[in-house]
């Protein structure tokens, strides 16, 4: 029985070195090979462009692009960045940085997270709670070194941050474990870098029946970075959707359409708008009626009534409303009409509820 019990404890220290091993490895820099990237890749489909619900481009990179980037990188930073190494603990730059501001990736220049996220976390390697837009981080599954753990990369450029625990502070509960080669600081006052800056959108508002499949369907061009359903052109201050429905605000159900010019053109919303919905409908649409469902253009610019007033005219004389009359209206800029959002239940509906409105065909035009 002594030599049985003898046995089983020095399996037991056995297996607890092996752990430590592990564990101690999966914090020593990877001993593969700088990663090689190739440039033979094609530049992003407007279908695949992508935006942050803050606002960032979060396109993913052309391989290209990528390489391009990587010219810049130390050794050390590209055994981190594209080879998915890891610094010794302690080691980091930023560890000790206690000074406000962002932390933004290394190589592609995002915004990943901020100072006011970050805690000690007595590990070695700087650490925070959360991102500073979850769409800017992108997790993958990671089975290196006899264990799974959760890897991090940065959404728009795929370098390797670090990993992501579960025993982190409230409110998130998670520990963003980062590699000080990853990232680079900006101090706040400081001026970002164009690469960390948002897109410099632009606002349309568009009013054509029930804002669920409006929103829907403006969610799904390529340049729109944000849809919200809401209420605008009524007389009631921050009306529920009750009230609306009443017909006595004189509200109409809107979208708000965020949009990045560079990408989408106000007339390529209004197109898009005109095969969603039929504007020649008075106060309807469909078996929605009422005025709150009525087809209106809320100009936030004099530029788009004026483009407004001319689609809608060029329109006017296609075969698709020969004998028909557009009832769309178009309302000035006057600085008094205000955009309300709607409740949090009628936001993405269709997202939330599954699937999406099939997209228009060609109207025939």
């Amino acid at each position: 029985m002594k030599l049985m019990s003898i046995v089983l404890v020095a399996a037991a220290v056995l297996a607890g070195l092996a752990i430590a091993a592990s564990g101690l490895a999966a914090h020593q820099p990877t001993k593969e090979p700088i990663v090689k990237i190739s440039s033979k890749d094609k530049p992003p489909s407007p279908a695949d462009v992508k935006y942050s619900k803050s606002g960032y481009d979060v396109t993913p990179l052309t391989m290209q692009r990528i390489d391009e980037l990587a010219v810049k990188l130390t050794p050390s930073q590209k055994e981190v960045i594209l080879s998915k190494g890891t610094e010794m603990a302690f080691c980091g730059d930023l560890l000790d940085n206690h000074k406000e501001g962002v932390y933004i990736c290394r190589l592609c220049g995002l915004p990943l997270f901020s100072s006011d996220a970050k805690f000690n976390s007595g590990t070695g390697w700087p650490s925070f709670f959360q991102p500073v837009d979850r769409d800017h981080v992108r997790y993958i599954s990671d089975e290196s070194h006899g264990m799974t753990r959760t890897e991090i990369e940065c959404a728009r450029c795929t370098a390797h941050l670090g990993h992501v625990f579960e025993d982190g502070p409230r409110p998130t509960g998670l520990r963003f474990c980062l590699n000080s080669a990853s990232l680079d600081f900006v101090e706040k006052g400081k001026e970002l870098p164009v690469a960390s800056r948002p897109i410099k959108t632009e606002t349309a508002y568009f009013a054509g029946g029930c804002f669920w499949g409006v929103e829907d369907q403006f969610q799904q061009v390529p340049g729109v970075v944000e849809a919200v359903s809401g209420y605008m052109g009524g007389k009631t201050k921050n009306p529920t959707y009750e009230q609306v429905c009443s017909h006595s605000t004189g509200h109409a159900e809107t979208v708000k359409v965020t949009y990045d010019p560079q990408r989408a053109s106000y007339r390529q919303l209004l197109d898009r708008f005109f095969k969603i919905h039929d504007p020649t409908q008075v106060d309807r649409q469909g078996p929605d009626v009422g005025d709150n469902y009525r087809s209106a253009i809320f100009a936030a610019t004099p530029q788009q009534a004026e483009e407004a007033k001319k689609f809608i005219a060029e329109k006017q004389g296609t075969p698709r409303f020969k004998g028909r009359t557009i009832a769309t209206r178009v309302a000035a800029p006057d600085g008094a009409t205000p955009f309300y959002p709607a409740e949090d239940y009628h936001q993405d509906y269709h997202m939330k509820h599954g699937g999406h409105c099939p997209l228009p065909t060609d109207d025939g035009e």
